[in-house]
Parts: structure tokens; sequence; C-alpha cells
């Protein structure tokens, strides 16, 4: 039996005591608001300062985290306050439902890079610009076609944008339920 929590067995058997490390609600609110705001940030940077335009599935890609961001914030707050543990949970599991959106819109983006399967039919290369001023004027009353969602322009570890946002939207899908189990744990621990 063990003295500080007065319950046989170790500490570690559950797998949400096994991430003991990143502490109760609050901090992990406070992670996956912190991981959220950065990678959406760094998305916008590289298309706004690296020059690098999103295709429709970036853009796509891009709704979890807008949604996501919200939620982890009033998580955070709820959590700081102690108080509506249930409410807080229900936070956690949308974040982690939406960030699971993330995961399949990164995993399907990434699989069209990779040829497993064809991208959507909205992604496309456009084609050759304008000659004249006159087809310049009727380009712009048509819609442009962003480029091509089966071309990866970056990739790191092998990775494009797409497979390191599913890697990450992975980890904010766990965070998100983490936070569900740890503010289970303190509704019932608060009682």
């Amino acid at each position: 039996m063990s003295v500080e929590t007065g319950k046989s067995g170790s500490s570690g058997s559950s797998p949400a005591l096994a991430f003991g490390f990143l502490g109760g609600p609050v901090r992990i609110a406070g992670l996956a608001l912190f991981v959220a705001v950065a990678t959406i940030l760094a998305a916008l940077g590289y298309e706004h300062i690296g020059g690098y335009e999103p295709c429709a599935l970036c853009l796509k890609e891009r709704a979890p985290y807008y949604v996501g961001i919200p939620l982890a914030a009033v998580a955070l707050v709820l959590a700081s306050l102690a108080t509506r543990w249930r409410l807080t949970a229900a936070l956690f599991a949308l974040f982690a439902l939406v960030m699971g959106y993330g995961v399949i819109l990164g995993i399907y983006h990434a699989g069209a890079e990779w040829t497993f399967w064809p991208g959507p039919s909205s992604c496309g290369v456009a084609g050759s610009g304008p000659a004249d001023t006159g087809q310049m004027l009727d380009a712009l009353k048509t819609p442009t076609i962003g480029p091509s969602c089966t071309d990866a322009v970056w990739r790191l570890a092998g990775l494009s944008f797409a497979g390191w946002n599913a890697v990450i939207a992975a980890g904010l899908c766990l965070l998100g339920l983490l936070g569900v189990a740890r503010a289970y744990g303190s509704s019932s621990a608060s009682q």
C-alpha cells in the first residue's frame, strides 16, 4: 500500500499516469493551446513570409486549428478556475475530436503527395499565364486554381508539411484525450 495515495499498486499502472510530467488539466490545456497556436502561426508564416502558396487541402487542414484553439483556450480558463470539471472534460473531448479530424486530413493529404491515392479534383496546377490584357481580364473573372495537392514543396525527415501536420495533430489529439482523463480525475478528487 502506497503511503502517499493510500492505494495499493504502482502509480504508473494507468496510461494517463504514465504522462505525469505533463501535469494536470491546466498544464495540458496550456500546452495544447501553445502547440496549436505555434503550428498555425508557422503555417501562416511559411505562407506570408516564406512565400509558400497553400493548396486547397493545406487550407482545409488549418480549420481544425481555427476551431481547436478557442476550445483549448476556454478549457485552460475553466481548468484554471478549478471548477466545472465536466465542462472542461467535454471541451478536451471536442478538442481531441477536432484534432482527430486534422489527423485524417493530414494523412489523406500526405498520402496524395506520396501517390498512395488520388488527391481531390479541386486541387490542380493552374495553366499558363495570360498572353495579353484581354486574357488577363478574363482570368480575373474566373476562379483561380492553387498549387497541386499532390506536390510536396518541402520535406523534413521525409515528411512534408501535410505529414508533419498529421503528426502534430495526432499529438494534440492525444493531449486532448489526456486532458479528458485528467479533468475527470480532478472532478472525482474534488468531490
